[in-house]
């Protein structure tokens, strides 16, 4: 008899931001094909209405709802846990995928409203979301919050500088809930991906010299997929992780094997 129990997440409520496009959709959609019940959010509400139109056709009707918010802002992101709340129920998983990086340049060239952007947005608004949801897991005993770094947080980059310091403070803030979280049953990890083919991304990959970099440096000889994410989102979703927290997974195709 061959069992799926361990990746079963049916009956299980799942909010993700950034998810009207790349990473975030996919993640969505695999968390949907596994049985969980899924909040597509993003800015732009005829977006996430698409995917979410897209989920149940799929995977049948009521797999995912779309809920417009901008994760910069903390009555939008509290707006978003009770939508939740009000058309499903409390929340078993949270991901947290939103993120900007509006400069792209020296740290000696970053405007300070450029600055704070990033790191309000890419950290700040992921313990404000964080919290918001970790009272629907403490209540269970259970759940995952999955937060979206980067292979970035591991390297310095001399255009990249202020994103790369976001998504390494992420990192710190998944060990220090996953320390606070643990004896109340939630696991918290950070997704680390390498660099990978999206929109978000397309600057530093839609060039010949990324794919001569991929050819050449990347183990697994290619550039990542949206795709390379579903697996991973799964898994620390799922009982299969249950005893997994406090760690950054990387999804590189083997660039960054000492994080």
């Amino acid at each position: 008899m061959i069992s799926t129990e361990l990746f079963d997440l049916t009956g299980k409520i799942a909010v993700l931001t950034g998810a009207s496009k790349g990473m975030g959709k996919a993640m969505a959609e695999a968390l949907a094909e596994h049985g969980a019940k899924v909040v597509i959010s993003s800015r732009k509400l005829d977006q996430c209405e698409a995917v979410a139109n897209g989920i149940n056709e799929a995977c049948g009707a009521g797999s995912a709802i779309a809920v417009a918010c901008n994760a910069g802002y903390k009555d939008q992101l509290q707006a978003l846990v009770d939508a939740t709340h009000d058309a499903l129920g409390p929340i078993d998983i949270l991901i947290g995928n939103a993120g900007v990086n509006p400069f792209y340049g020296p740290m000696s060239e970053i405007p300070d409203e450029a600055f704070d952007k990033i790191m309000s947005t890419n950290v700040k608004a992921n313990h404000w979301l964080c919290q918001m949801v970790a009272p629907d897991m403490i209540e269970k005993g259970s759940g995952s919050i999955m937060i979206t770094s980067s292979t970035g947080a591991f390297a310095p980059s001399e255009v990249l500088g202020t994103y790369n310091i976001s998504k390494l403070a992420d990192i710190a803030l998944v060990r220090n809930l996953a320390a606070e979280l643990g004896p109340k049953g939630i696991r918290v990890n950070a997704i680390c991906p390498g660099l990978i083919k999206t929109d978000f991304s397309q600057a530093l990959w839609d060039n010949p010299e990324a794919a001569q970099r991929a050819n050449e440096q990347i183990p697994m000889r290619r550039l990542g997929e949206a795709e390379d994410l579903k697996a991973l989102a799964v898994f620390l979703a799922a009982d299969a992780s249950s005893y997994v927290t406090g760690q950054a997974l990387t999804v590189c195709g083997g660039a960054h094997m000492w994080s």
